[in-house]
């Protein structure tokens, strides 16, 4: 077991923050992982993933534990439908190309979102029309107190918009070793509903689109809008789309007419924080090293050499110009280390 002393997590966060852990191992194994949740010369121990969504605002003064496990297997499957159980620690991207390979249909609308499987529950990431939750099965998590697996089916993760049972009361109790996924052989149920998809497939001039193609098209749209963690430091869609009241969405519309929104249900409406940021002036604004991408108010970047401290002031700081002009209130929908 090598675990490391005083060790930079820069490499290991998409924002490029350089930030100290206390200790740091590596993850490969279940009786590994026991191994280390047992260790009392490690009371505060911090699990690590694909680092794409934190926000690192100062050093973490415990042992980081990055979750490396591996592998892709079929657990269930039928003429109609395939079950997969994928290792936490696989990167989601890759799993998404991995099942169109297949011909397997349900992750489509998920490409390019960044981080590792693992963490996807947590967030129930969601784009275009699809969340995880429409596709998931179940998944295994680790008691951190008690060393023992514990499986969560559908209803037991409570999930809710980039929401889970793991951001509530199940937080810091579980480490998620690996996720079920059903997915579909055929007859594959297909999202194009988003205007951006359907733009997209037309310009190619595709009118009878294969999983493939969505895609291919999400792929496009995410590229057009968010930039490359790789050319400049960033962890996506840093805050949620705020879900407000048919009350305040009718008032806001009568001031703003080309405000942009989706219909939750009857009572209420969710608004673009993108929309909501840009309307302050944010976008393309930097402030030193931290900054909002230029493209995509939604998105905080790292210019070089920002500092998480530095990040989070600037998004406090958009969060209070939206809630004085809008009277909207809108979270971080990364998780915040402070």
């Amino acid at each position: 077991m090598n675990i490391q002393e005083n060790i930079s997590l820069k490499n290991h966060n998409t924002f490029g923050i350089e930030a100290k852990a206390k200790a740091f191992v590596e993850i490969n194994g279940l009786a590994q992982l026991q191994k280390v949740l047992e260790l009392k010369a490690y009371p505060n121990k911090f699990i690590l993933s694909g680092g794409s969504n934190i926000l690192l605002a100062k050093d973490v003064d415990a042992l980081v534990m990055h979750i490396n496990l591996k592998g892709i297997s079929v657990v269930e499957e039928n003429e109609d439908e395939v079950v997969l159980k994928v290792m936490a620690g696989e990167n989601w991207h890759d799993l998404v190309l991995w099942t169109l390979e297949k011909g397997y249909g349900g992750l489509e609308n998920l490409s390019l979102i960044p981080g590792n499987v693992g963490t996807a529950p947590i967030q129930n990431i969601g784009a275009y029309g699809v969340e995880l939750k429409d596709v998931f099965e179940s998944c295994a998590a680790m008691e951190i107190a008690a060393g023992e697996l514990i499986a969560f089916d559908n209803d037991a993760c409570k999930f809710g918009y980039r929401d889970s049972i793991f951001k509530n009361e199940a937080k810091g109790k579980y480490i998620i070793t690996s996720v079920s996924l059903k997915l579909t052989k055929k007859n594959h149920t297909l999202n194009t509903g988003y205007g951006a998809i359907e733009d997209e497939l037309k310009k190619n001039e595709i009118v009878y689109p294969t999983i493939r193609d969505i895609s291919n098209a999400v792929i496009a749209i995410r590229q057009s809008k968010l930039p490359d963690p790789k050319e400049i430091g960033n962890s996506g869609s840093f805050f949620k789309n705020p879900i407000i009241s048919k009350k305040t969405y009718q008032k806001l519309k009568k001031e703003k007419p080309d405000l942009p929104s989706y219909k939750v249900d009857e009572d209420h409406y969710k608004i673009p924080a993108g929309w909501l940021i840009e309307q302050c002036g944010f976008k393309g604004k930097r402030f030193g090293d931290a900054g909002v991408h230029e493209k995509q108010a939604l998105v905080l970047v790292n210019h070089g050499n920002a500092s998480g401290e530095e990040l989070l002031k600037l998004a406090e700081q958009i969060q209070n110009t939206v809630s004085q002009r809008f009277k909207i209130q809108i979270s971080p929908e990364v998780n915040v280390i402070k």
